[in-house]
């Protein structure tokens, strides 16, 4: 097997330089324009985003982490009410709610989609919950009509991380408008990826719209005067515009991502005990991630890395046995699904300019390990 040349996780060159021109185009607009924050490409940018998304508003903001806190602020969380959600997820999905002084509470996921299992959610309500926040991961949507129906029933507000599933839609609806507010990212690896940190936060009510602009800046909604305590939180120009031009190609890059993913699926498809992403029916999968599970997890990304593979482990720790939240008193076993799959979980490379050889190789690779075959 050729292995000079690696295959790489994610790569954002391929992109860049085929759109290099127009990237060069306004980048050179924008610093001639004099104005590099909250201008109208910020403006434009919202409003496009917002209208993709089925919402009235968009509010730009530096990352998903700020958006999360925000909107946890915004909604009145505070110090003594619990929020709901995920222990599989990135970190700053429960950073955010330990910033805004909330205790969250962990609900296990299904094992064949990693998403939260929403069967689950109605046992842990207390009359300290106040917040949702379901993770619509790896690029496909959480089960949310039982999720907003119990929401409903008990009170509680919905905040969607859809960091990793920007356009992924339930029952026709895009992720980011079923709550009361939905929090993107833009982080470079994402599926509509900035070329630096940003974040979108996403309502269709003015009035939480006013609120979160007021709070990303300072809480001013005039010059120079707070109206309450607030942050600095802001989308800048350069990577608004950028967004603005990457938003056009962005289903584009989600059918690349499909057709990859079903080359995968086709090719590792009964190879030795691995189980393939599953997406449920009503819902659609942009595969941010293509998350396969193993119970030889760590061999195979090990001889995958010998054979010049990158493979990722999104996520290796759950975060409610991770050192650092300690504190809110979980132990190895109280999320069985969620343990099981940090120990079993292995991403492949996926992004859209992935070659299809490159693609091939990697089923070759698995293969070749499940066969007992060194090369």
């Amino acid at each position: 097997m050729n292995y000079d040349e690696p295959v790489k996780y994610w790569d954002y060159l391929p992109a860049y330089f085929r759109n290099r021109q127009e990237i060069l185009k306004i980048t050179d607009e924008v610093f001639s324009s004099g104005r590099l924050i909250l201008g109208s490409r910020v403006d434009s940018f919202e409003k496009n985003f917002a209208k993709f998304c089925g919402t009235a508003f968009g509010i730009g903001v530096n990352s998903c982490t700020d958006a999360l806190f925000l909107a946890l602020k915004a909604l009145g969380i505070k110090e003594g009410d619990e929020v709901i959600t995920v222990s599989n997820t990135a970190v700053p999905t429960v950073a955010a709610i330990r910033a805004a002084g909330a205790t969250p509470v962990f609900v296990d996921v299904e094992p064949d989609t990693y998403l939260m299992n929403t069967s689950l959610l109605e046992r842990l309500v207390s009359i300290r919950t106040r917040c949702i926040i379901p993770v619509h991961l790896c690029g496909q949507a959480v089960s949310m009509g039982p999720l907003l129906d119990i929401a409903a029933k008990h009170g509680l507000s919905v905040i969607e991380d859809c960091a990793q599933a920007a356009g992924a839609s339930y029952k026709g609806t895009r992720v980011g408008s079923f709550g009361q507010i939905g929090a993107f990212s833009f982080y470079p690896t994402k599926i509509l990826g900035a070329f630096g940190d940003a974040g979108m936060l996403t309502t269709s009510s003015e009035q939480i719209a006013g609120h979160l602009r007021c709070l990303r800046f300072y809480g001013m909604k005039g010059e120079y005067y707070s109206e309450e305590e607030g942050y600095n939180s802001r989308l800048d120009e350069l990577q608004a515009a950028i967004l603005d031009f990457m938003l056009i190609g962005l289903e584009k890059e989600v059918r690349q991502r499909q057709i990859i993913a079903d080359r995968y699926s086709k090719g590792l498809g009964g190879v030795g005990d691995i189980l393939l992403p599953v997406t449920q029916p009503e819902r659609d999968h942009r595969y941010y991630l293509y998350t396969i599970r193993t119970g030889r997890r760590d061999e195979l990304k090990k001889f995958l890395s010998g054979f010049g593979i990158e493979a990722r482990i999104n996520y290796p720790y759950p975060i409610h046995l991770m050192r650092g939240y300690a504190i809110l008193g979980y132990k190895e076993g109280d999320l069985p699904v969620t343990e099981r799959l940090a120990e079993e979980i292995l991403s492949l490379p996926m992004y859209g300019d992935l070659p299809m050889k490159h693609v091939d190789r990697v089923i070759n690779a698995v293969k070749c390990f499940f066969a007992g075959v060194a090369s």
